[in-house]
């Protein structure tokens, strides 16, 4: 994927990556947005997709999309340490605002979890919503600073940007890592708003759906 954007967006489109290597500015966003998206995509089938054991065995069911979003932490790391060796080829040096990684790693985990906890209950209600996951995933990437930059959008409008919550995850990364963009600011700090609420809409939703998964999945 960071290939085809590279190709498609960086050299023929010319999108500007704020005078960072278009190849490192796609793969530093797409290190957070594809552990966004597998982690989705797992959680919001995770319960279908256990149907024995969830009708079988007795126990907390938040543990089963919970897991789901946590497997992609080891394809995360691997391809961390790909990106490190791309930024030696590029000679470009980790800032000292690396050490606030972590904290957008847990920002996008809380996102997918967010999201896969509503999906995860209604597509055990209704088995056509994980049709839609595909859908849903894709044109999240193109509303997400994945293949372009924030700063394209204008100054005044860019809080509302944070309505999604990857573009805080993406810019904070690119921030933390590569140090010649902006820090996210205000917009980080909707999407933390935005992501409490559907965590705890989410957390609320599914508890309240609980009980019924067994007879109905």
């Amino acid at each position: 994927m960071m290939v085809v954007f590279s190709l498609f967006f960086g050299y023929l489109a010319r999108v500007p990556s704020d005078g960072i290597p278009y190849p490192i500015f796609t793969y530093c966003a797409l290190l957070p947005w594809q552990l966004f998206a597998h982690a989705l995509g797992e959680s919001s089938n995770s319960l279908v997709a256990n149907e024995r054991l969830i009708t079988k065995v007795y126990f907390p069911r938040l543990v089963v999309p919970l897991s789901a979003v946590l497997g992609g932490l080891v394809d995360f790391v691997i391809a961390f340490v790909i990106l490190l060796g791309m930024m030696a080829y590029y000679h470009i040096a980790p800032t000292i605002m690396i050490f606030t990684l972590p904290l957008f790693v847990l920002l996008a985990i809380m996102t997918a979890l967010a999201v896969g906890l509503w999906l995860s209950a209604l597509n055990v209600q209704y088995r056509d919503v994980r049709y839609t996951i595909t859908f849903i995933t894709q044109f999240w990437l193109f509303a997400t600073p994945v293949a372009y930059s924030s700063s394209l959008v204008p100054e005044r409008w860019r809080w509302l940007y944070g309505l999604n919550p990857m573009a805080g995850v993406v810019e904070g990364f690119r921030w933390a890592l590569l140090g010649k963009t902006e820090g996210p600011g205000a917009m980080l700090y909707i999407s933390i708003g935005v992501v409490v609420l559907l965590l705890v809409g989410g957390l609320y939703y599914f508890r309240r759906m609980e009980q019924t998964f067994a007879d109905v999945v």
